[in-house]
């Protein structure tokens, strides 16, 4: 298995498209990106212990979510740079992917159900006249 590593990335409105060296592409919108910050600011640090410390909850303004740039971190990650100034999380291409495949799984429950849900509206209407 080859090494998974970003071919390319774009950020379009409040999405981060991603295209995989693997021919995969996926997207995470930024407010799930910098919400999923790894930092340990953010996320925390576990001891040997599993103790979990982490500084207190910050803050988020519009400006929290509006990223500015995205540095590679060697041939394993990126770190993204948010307008209010945080740039400490560095998110390895594995924990990027996962979220693309959260995201994705997400969007399509949500089709999934919105389709649903009109077939019975669609439903109802014949009916119900």
């Amino acid at each position: 298995m080859t090494q998974l590593n970003l071919q390319s990335y774009e950020v379009l409105n409040d999405l981060l498209l991603i295209q995989w060296n693997d021919s995969s592409e996926g997207f995470v919108p930024l407010k799930l990106l910098r919400d999923s910050c790894p930092c340990a600011h953010c996320a925390g640090e576990t001891d040997v212990f599993g103790n979990v410390y982490k500084g207190p909850p910050k803050e988020m303004s519009t400006d929290s979510y509006i990223l500015t740039g995205l540095q590679p971190i060697g041939h394993y990650a990126i770190r993204p740079f948010w307008k209010d100034g945080h740039h400490d999380g560095i998110y390895s291409f594995e924990f990027l992917k996962n979220l693309c495949e959260k995201v994705e799984q997400s969007w399509e429950l949500s089709t999934t159900y919105s389709v649903l849900l009109c077939q019975v509206s669609y439903m109802e209407e014949i009916y119900l006249s």
